[in-house]
């Protein structure tokens, strides 16, 4: 099975990858094909309601030549589960995110939610306040498009504002590697109800 991340901050190395990274840990350590796509600090127009993805319903967005939206949201389609990660800009994603949800979502329906039935994830880097706005936006696109969200043990949020701070709240971390075995988990139900879901007991790593 196959999990690509999209990582919607311009810092490469920063909160937010940190944060992926750990989630894609223990999915990679149960077989799982991942990959990091870096988003964020790329050109990706918003979205113009053209509706030529209505038209030509090829799975791509007619001015995706022009950008990186293409090439990223093919990635997308290859994969079973799909984390989104963005930092906190004045209590929303970042820009380069926000256009990503917007024609991914669009694209999607058009050609008959082919997002449907994969897993979603939204994974959220802060310095303090927001976060849980940024979390909503990003799950509202998995749940349009009739994704399924695995919960974990909190908001998948952690703070921290210079790059590398996120590694010191061992909560954050906590909650992502609970959230990378419930996306395991969540992979394998689908082909097996009898698999074991990962319940979270306390000091759990």
């Amino acid at each position: 099975m196959k999990a690509v991340a999209i990582n919607g901050s311009p810092r490469k190395n920063g909160n937010t990858r940190l944060l992926l990274e750990t989630v894609l840990a223990p999915l990679a350590e149960k077989g799982w094909e991942t990959e990091i796509v870096q988003l964020g600090g790329k050109t990706i127009q918003g979205c113009r309601a053209c509706f030529k993805c209505w038209e030509k319903q090829d799975k791509r967005c007619v001015f995706g030549d022009k950008d990186v939206f293409n090439e990223v949201f093919g990635k997308a389609l290859s994969a079973d589960a799909l984390i989104l990660g963005s930092p906190t800009y004045f209590a929303d994603v970042s820009a380069e995110m926000k256009a990503f949800i917007d024609r991914a979502g669009f694209v999607s329906m058009a050609n008959g939610c082919i997002l449907a039935g994969k897993v979603g994830a939204a994974v959220v880097a802060v310095r303090r306040g927001g976060a849980t706005h940024v979390f909503d936006t990003m799950n509202h696109l998995f749940f349009i498009s009739q994704m399924v969200v695995p919960g974990s043990t909190y908001w998948n949020m952690g703070y921290g504002l210079e790059p590398g701070k996120v590694a010191g709240d061992e909560e954050a971390l906590r909650n992502m590697r609970h959230l990378g075995r419930a996306i395991d988990w969540l992979g394998s139900a689908m082909g097996n109800s009898a698999a074991p879901y990962p319940v979270f007991a306390g000091g759990e790593g």
